[in-house]
């Protein structure tokens, strides 16, 4: 079935103005998202011509503010006061829903701490037709605040490292607080758990899985740790381990792992036509665009906008052969 013919397109247009679907156009064939639910549709036998691929990533994270009350040790984020401007945000998200971004994920530092975090988040949803997430450590999700953001997220991630006196020795908050914390987060929308795995955590993952599906999680996301300012990456002794891990789980819980850690994971990707910046990029507090949170280096967004500053780093990238 071909799309450039017009039939098949206004047929599509027609379906998702009436069911509220997003429509995302690529190598892969068309993708129909719903935000509400999180449903994602490919249709794969439709072929696509080039000149209507999608030309933003598939999903964009934005770090709010490098502000964070934590200081956890592994953390990618500068311990710097850098905040981006109100106005400048929805214009680069406008722009992004235009061009075939599905979703935004809101971080940090600590993305509640921003001063405007819910006219955010009520913008967002209300202007654009993208799905909202947020990660948190979860800590100032109070009732106020959860009333303030029911109806206006669609998902959150709330990290959690380890489990009783492994977790507060990281995150220097008590566990039974995160515990009344995920109580208040499961009335906001669906949301999941994130777990930065070494060895400290890894033997606790049974744990975490386990207080995770009793608070109401759906996800487990795990991300093997990172190098970042001296604290090293996870070996691969604990690396191999967390594999055997995976193979064995047998919870309710649904297991994801991020791209650059996916190698040698049982993983499911419909859209491997869509990687790199095509499929995920993430702009830091400083309004610097990177292929994801680790990398230290990338390119300022100017006066061009986000795609302007999607092609320079994609030339960059093809010059250094990445």
């Amino acid at each position: 079935m071909k799309l450039c013919e017009g039939t098949t397109l206004n047929l599509l247009h027609l379906l998702t103005d009436q069911r509220h679907w997003k429509l995302r156009y690529s190598a892969a064939g068309v993708h129909l998202f719903d935000r509400s639910t999180g449903l994602n549709i490919l249709l794969d036998e439709i072929l696509v011509p080039a000149s209507l691929y999608s030309r933003a990533p598939r999903q964009i994270s934005i770090a709010l503010t490098n502000r964070c009350d934590l200081a956890c040790p592994h953390c990618y984020a500068p311990k710097s006061r850098d905040e981006l401007p109100f106005d400048v945000i929805t214009k680069w998200l406008a722009e992004l829903d235009t061009h075939g971004t599905l979703g935004v994920g809101f971080g940090g530092g600590e993305p509640t701490l921003y001063p405007e975090f819910v006219r955010l988040c009520k913008h967002v949803v209300e202007k654009t037709h993208l799905a909202v997430s947020f990660t948190t450590h979860g800590h100032h999700i109070d009732s106020e605040l959860a009333e303030q953001l029911r109806g206006f997220i669609h998902f959150v991630r709330v990290s959690v490292d380890g489990v009783g006196a492994t977790y507060e020795s990281i995150r220097r908050r008590p566990f039974t607080a995160l515990l009344a914390c995920l109580e208040r987060v499961r009335t906001i929308s669906r949301f999941g758990i994130n777990v930065v795995i070494n060895e400290r955590t890894l033997p606790e993952l049974d744990e975490i899985a386990r207080v995770a599906a009793d608070v109401g999680a759906c996800e487990l996301l795990l991300l093997p740790q990172v190098s970042v300012r001296g604290v090293p990456g996870i070996d691969a002794h604990t690396l191999q381990d967390l594999r055997r891990w995976v193979e064995s789980y047998k919870g309710p819980l649904r297991l994801c792992i991020n791209e650059a850690s996916a190698d040698g994971f049982p993983i499911c990707d419909p859209l491997v036509e869509e990687r790199g910046l095509l499929a995920y990029a993430h702009i830091d507090a400083k309004g610097v665009l990177k292929p994801c949170s680790y990398h230290e280096t990338g390119v300022p967004i100017g006066e061009g906008g986000v795609l302007q500053a999607i092609q320079r780093l994609a030339s960059e990238q093809r010059e250094r052969n990445i």
